[in-house]
Order: C-alpha cells, then sequence, then structure tokens
C-alpha cells in the first residue's frame, strides 16, 4: 500500500510564517535571538512570470501528431513460454496476459509522425515481435506500416507509412526541460484515441530498472506525473509550446495501471536514435570506455575516502579499449560535465554520451580528488574505432527485414555464444525464403554472425561483386529448438 501525503500552504500562512520567524526559532533553540545561519528572503511574487498553463494550444497541436499503433504477433512459438519480466511490456500491457501461442497476440500503443512523409517514432516494445502494424491517424485514416529500424536498448523504434502532407510534431530541447515545469502526455490509453492529460517533471536523469538485465539499457528517463496507461505507450510528451520534448515509454506500477509516475524517453536521446536509424539502418552509439557509479557508491567500491563528491558519475573500470583511459582519465575520477553540460549521475552521463556519434570529441570535466580537470575524448563505435557502422542500403532493402543482436539473456537461455533475430519482416528476400520472424541467424555462407552488421557486410560484397558467391547460405534455428537452412539467391 502506498501513502499519499498531501501539504497545501497558502501564501497568508507563509506570510504568517515568515513574521513570527523569531518566535519560532526561540521555540526550538530556546534562545530569543537566535539564529539558523540562513538567510531569510521573501521573494517577490508579483516579480515572476507565470508559466503559460493554458495546455489548448499544444493540446491541439499533439493531438494531429500523435497516431494509434495495432501490433498483431501470428505466431509466438517457444519464445512465449520463455519470457522474462519486461517491465516496460508489463506496465503498458503487453505482457502477462498475452493469449497462447494458438492465438495471434495483438497490442495498442502509441507513436508521434516526426516528419510530413509519415516517418513516426514510438517505443521498440510497442512494435517488438509484430507481424503486421496498422497505424490510424487522428483523421481516422488506416495505413499498413514498416519498421525501419529498432533500438531495444533505448526502447525505440523507427517506422514509416506511405503517406504524404502530414501534421508534425517539432522537437523540443528535452535538456532545457526544468521540474516543476508543465508537460502533457498524448496518447491512446487503453486505446482511447486522443487523450491529453497533464502533469509537471516531477525529476530527470531518472534510472528505473535494477539488476543485471539493465546493463544494456540507456536510461535517463524524464519522470512526471501526468497520468499515462497502457496503450500510451510511444506517445508524445510535449511542452505547453507544443513541442515534442520526450516519448512516453514506461510507468511505475504495481497493478500495470498509473500509479503516479510515468517515464519518458528524453528526445535528445530519442530524436538522435531516429535520425541514426533512417541515416544508417543503425544506430550509432558513441562509447566512452568507462564503467562508472553513483560518487558515494564508488567510494565505498573503490575503498577510496578522497573521493567527496556527492554528484556526478564516478570511473570505476574502464572497457578493454577505452578512449576515456587513453585521453588520461583514471579510476575514481568523478565526471562532473560533458562539453559544458552538468552531469550528476550515471543515468546523465549516459544522456550526454548518447547524443554523439562515433569519431565526435566531448571536453570531458571531472573532479579527480578535488582537483579539477578538463579531458578531451575523441568517442569510439562499439569496435574500438571511429568510423559510422551501417548496413547498406541496398543490402537492407533487398533483404526487407529488421536484426537484432542476441542479447546476454538470450544467448544463456539459447545456449550460444553470438547470432542474431530476425525480429521483422517486410517485403524482401528474407520473406520470400520462407525465414519467420525470431529465427536466429547463426552462420551465413560459413561466416559467424555476431552483429547485424556482420550479415549486411556480406550480402553487400555480394551485391558489389567482390565475392565469388552468388548468394546466401544460412543456418539457424527458431526458439523453439528447430534448425533450419535457407538458400537465397541475390541475382534475381
Amino acid at each position: 500500500m502506498v501513502a499519499v501525503i498531501s501539504c497545501i500552504t497558502s501564501i497568508g500562512a507563509v506570510t504568517y510564517m515568515v513574521k513570527h520567524n523569531k518566535g519560532i526559532q526561540a521555540a526550538i533553540t530556546g534562545k530569543e535571538d537566535a539564529s539558523f545561519n540562513q538567510p531569510v528572503t521573501l521573494t517577490g511574487y508579483a516579480s515572476i512570470a507565470a508559466e503559460n498553463t493554458d495546455f489548448t494550444y499544444a493540446a491541439e497541436q499533439a493531438i494531429q501528431a500523435v497516431v494509434h499503433i495495432k501490433s498483431v504477433a501470428k505466431s509466438q512459438g517457444a519464445k512465449d513460454e520463455r519470457r522474462s519480466f519486461d517491465p516496460f511490456e508489463y506496465f503498458f500491457g503487453f505482457g502477462g496476459s498475452a493469449p497462447r501461442q494458438q492465438q495471434p497476440r495483438v497490442g495498442f500503443g502509441s507513436g508521434v509522425i516526426i516528419s510530413t512523409d509519415g516517418y513516426i517514432i514510438t517505443n521498440n516494445h510497442v512494435v517488438e515481435g509484430a507481424d503486421e502494424l496498422e497505424v490510424t491517424l487522428n483523421d481516422n485514416r488506416e495505413f499498413r506500416a514498416k519498421i525501419i529500424g529498432t533500438d531495444p536498448s533505448t526502447d525505440i523504434a523507427l517506422l514509416k507509412i506511405e503517406a504524404s502532407d502530414l501534421r508534425t510534431l517539432p522537437f523540443g530541447d528535452s535538456e532545457q526541460l526544468k521540474v516543476g515545469e508543465w508537460v502533457l502526455a498524448v496518447g491512446n490509453p487503453f486505446s482511447f484515441k486522443s487523450t491529453v492529460t497533464s502533469g509537471i517533471v516531477s525529476a530527470k536523469g531518472r534510472s528505473i530498472m535494477t539488476g543485471e538485465s539493465n546493463r544494456n539499457k540507456i536510461e535517463s528517463f524524464i519522470q512526471t506525473d501526468a497520468a499515462v496507461n497502457p496503450g500510451n505507450s510511444g506517445g508524445a510528451l510535449v511542452n505547453t509550446k507544443g513541442e515534442l520534448v520526450g516519448i512516453n515509454t514506461a510507468i511505475y506500477s504495481e497493478t500495470g495501471n498509473f500509479a503516479g509516475y510515468s517515464f519518458a524517453v528524453p528526445i535528445s536521446i530519442a530524436g538522435k536514435v531516429v535520425a541514426d536509424l533512417k541515416q544508417y539502418g543503425t544506430v550509432q552509439r558513441a562509447q566512452l570506455g568507462v564503467m562508472m557509479l553513483p560518487p558515494q557508491a564508488a567510494k565505498s567500491e573503490l575503498k577510496d575516502d578522497k573521493i567527496t563528491m556527492l554528484e556526478g558519475a564516478c570511473v570505476v573500470d574502464f572497457a578493454e579499449r577505452s578512449p576515456a583511459r587513453e585521453a588520461g582519465i583514471e579510476t575514481g575520477d568523478v565526471i562532473t560535465a560533458v562539453n559544458g553540460v552538468k552531469v550528476k549521475s550515471p543515468s546523465a552521463l549516459q544522456e550526454q554520451i548518447n547524443k554523439y556519434r562515433p569519431g565526435d570529441r566531448v571536453k570531458v570535466e571531472l573532479d579527480r580528488h578535488g582537483t579539477k580537470k578538463v579531458y578531451t575524448v575523441e568517442l569510439r563505435n562499439v569496435r574500438g574505432g571511429t568510423e559510422v557502422i551501417g548496413k547498406p542500403d541496398d543490402s537492407a532493402e533487398m533483404l526487407g527485414a529488421a536484426f537484432r543482436e542476441l542479447t546476454a539473456e538470450q544467448k544463456r537461455a539459447y545456449g550460444v555464444s553470438y547470432g542474431v533475430e530476425v525480429n521483422g519482416i517486410s517485403k524482401g528476400k528474407i520473406q520470400d525464403a520462407g525465414i519467420r520472424k525470431g529465427f536466429v541467424i547463426m552462420i551465413v555462407n560459413d561466416e559467424k554472425i555476431t552483429t547485424p552488421d556482420d550479415l549486411y557486410k556480406i550480402v553487400d560484397k555480394i551485391l558489389k561483386g567482390s565475392s565469388e558467391e552468388q548468394g546466401l547460405f544460412i543456418k539457424g534455428f527458431y526458439p523453439n529448438g528447430s534448425t533450419r537452412h535457407y538458400a537465397i539467391d541475390l541475382t534475381e
């Protein structure tokens, strides 16, 4: 049971308390002239401009650009038998009560139109595992959508519908959001189309996951008290100017329905993710190459009493190829800012680094046992290089499928150390070959496939004529354990 405490103080009560401040001090300290050693400053209420609390403009703009998404998964196989608890899915109605594999699994969510020609941003968990995606606009027009790309680490996905002259939402600056600022959550809770709720920003840079499964997640949520429920996933969080500042993603709840707080991926993260998915087909994830903890936790972990900072991200270890270590950063350093933007926690550092791409240089400010230092770090990709990792457009279009690297949990469950999962299929060679969603590709043309990029490189070589092969010979398995071999001719 959660206790709710309400405290209402009028301006008149505040005036009374200030007027009788000496009496309060005397009552607490026993001294008539006692002081709290704290200056008492009365704010001139008339000098503060009230924030616009007329939400009609923002609501009208957002409603036109928010869509309803229906996802249908026709076959579940053994995958559902082994489903682990995913709070995103549970919170928004995609888990727990899913039908058995004999029946299609239908889910509902929301999305936001971000371009006039039909690109839509939503949550990965809204579209994950879907065989069909149906998008309904605010004017009731319906479209089939295809998946352009997904990023499970941030729970963001990019869709495309064939339409033009659509209403969109402009991106705002989520980093300029302030705690206490009014925001609107717009989506389709319980499939109630075009629902608008309001609240304030309750916190920023919030991380809500715990445990080992969190290691691949990138979390720096905007926390609000706007009412969000199943069906709001992927919908818009907008400011009073009608600007998109976040994508509603999760709620904190013991029942699955709204219980006080909701969480949104900041548009500073989500916007960069979808830009990468559109341009490169995969997210260009920059790496600082550090493992970090809050300063006080790091102080205990490292047994370093010289760590005195209370805020920031403390470096406790480095990746094998760490640009941060090469730049001069050391274990025990507390990172406090990136390119002048203050960092208060490890999740806030994640948010800042994820705005950049491999090869970008950033200035990292830190505290080293009381001494302020600044280092310039050239960020790298997951392979330790600075080049853009992309999948060739021709290869992606020809295959007509979305792929993702197996998670650590999947590898343990399947008993494998590599492989990529087919997690979305549209018209293309993959569909023509009879490969179904959920298939795990292990070997292609005698080469182990660890990442989607490995597969695209093989296809690209064939298309460019730099390979002796004329097609793909694919070996893999379905989650139910059945192995399959597929041959795909790329010369047609």
